[in-house]
């Protein structure tokens, strides 16, 4: 018999809040996290805009020591796992530390440590690199430096397949405690990538908005989108064996019941025409939750205002779902939030998880001009109260990565 795994805690650092509570009353709200970009000088870039957090302090999380040896990615990452662990009141002086794991995964990693180590070479020679710019830069490093805070020495790994990274992570530690190899994981993405090396590259790829408007840049499904919004944050949740959740009186928030993950073997970055590995992604993860199609009431899209992603998704979810394609609720939360990257699957389940539990219907913002192709029930500009029992959430990832997760109310 399958393990049954619940989620009991969650934390999130992000520019539309740095707790939990904020956050989620943000994106009730419909609130637009996307702004100017200040970080950078973007004056020579055709993009301009992005999801950023403007005020940071690590030092409310960890030793300000820790923190100057640590990339942002890592810092975020240790500051929402702290507020994960702190919900879902787990006290690991008690717990086996071999029965718990951390899977939290990053798509990019330390780049912002990579850009200055390497003015510093260019500058000022080999011998001024830092010694900490290997362990700052590496991307397993956040699940590293969240084993070393609380002591946890059983499983760990970290996932990176670009933006499907967070759902992998959150399917993967699903898996590690349904099939008994752990009982406790803490798992999810972290990402820092506004850095002008990250901005040049994806505005050479012509990946991202060039709409210098923060108000209507991010339009997943609209006729008029033009490319995604970055965004930066972490967000992590505590995955635990229902058993041992109960057994020290957890508040559970929702239920993982199925995980899927395919590859479209197809292309560097273009999803497949035909979609056939969102297809199969999707079509595994709600056959290992042992229900049907008709059953799943909400999807959490992975709907990145692309011209090819939004009008791709939409025709994956019809070939999943038939008419029922027409009855669901479907909804793109980086229309508020940015691309993450490789925590995007990671607030997504925070915000599919909330979603189920509170019964409420996260909105897709700024969609004025619907696509022809894109005729699904995208909860428009505002969110609503509507009772839900399954949800999936999508993360769809460059190289073709394809990866699902299914979650019950519980």
């Amino acid at each position: 018999m399958k393990r049954r795994v619940v989620i009991t805690g969650m934390g999130v650092i992000h520019s539309l809040g740095q707790d939990i509570d904020t956050f989620w009353e943000s994106i009730k709200n419909g609130k637009n996290g996307i702004s100017t970009v200040t970080r950078i000088d973007c004056s020579n870039f055709p993009t301009k805009i992005a999801s950023e957090i403007d005020e940071f302090d690590p030092a409310k999380y960890m030793d300000k020591k820790d923190a100057k040896r640590m990339d942002l990615f890592c810092q975020y990452a240790m500051a929402a796992t702290h507020m994960a662990v702190q919900q879902s009141g787990l006290d690991f002086s008690i717990e086996d530390p071999f029965r718990v794991g951390v899977l939290i995964g990053s798509g990019i990693g330390g780049i912002k440590t990579l850009e200055e180590q390497k003015e510093n070479l260019m500058e000022k020679g080999p011998s001024r690199v830092s010694p900490f710019f290997i362990p700052m830069m590496i991307a397993n490093m956040a699940s590293g430096q969240v084993a070393i805070r609380y002591g946890i020495r059983g499983f760990n790994e970290c996932v990176s397949t670009a933006c499907a990274t967070a759902n992998h992570s959150i399917g993967d530690a699903f898996h590690v405690i349904r099939t008994g190899i752990a009982d406790v994981m803490i798992t999810g993405g972290a990402e820092a990538p506004i850095t002008e090396l990250s901005f040049a590259g994806f505005c050479s790829a012509k990946a991202m908005s060039t709409n210098e408007d923060p108000e209507t840049a991010c339009r997943p499904f609209d006729k008029n989108r033009d490319g995604f919004v970055m965004g930066e944050g972490a967000a992590i949740v505590v995955l635990e064996e229902l058993e041992h959740a109960r057994k020290r009186g957890a508040a559970i928030i929702a239920e993982v019941v199925g995980y899927g993950c395919t590859c479209d073997a197809y292309h560097i970055t273009a999803p497949h025409p035909d979609g056939i590995g969102g297809v199969k992604a999707m079509q595994f993860a709600i056959a290992d939750a042992g229900i049907t199609p008709e059953q799943v009431d909400y999807i959490n899209a992975h709907g990145t205002s692309t011209p090819l992603n939004d009008p791709n998704e939409t025709s994956v979810i019809k070939k999943v779902f038939g008419d029922h394609a027409y009855k669901l609720a479907v909804s793109s939360s980086k229309s508020m939030t940015g691309h993450l990257l490789g925590a995007a699957g990671g607030i997504e389940a925070i915000i599919t998880a909330l979603a189920l539990k509170d019964g409420f219907l996260p909105p897709t913002i700024h969609l004025e001009t619907p696509d022809e192709e894109c005729d699904l029930d995208y909860v428009p500009n505002r969110g609503r109260k509507q009772d839900i029992k399954y949800a999936l959430s999508n993360a769809l990832g460059f190289g073709g990565h394809n990866a699902v997760i299914a979650l019950k109310k519980f």
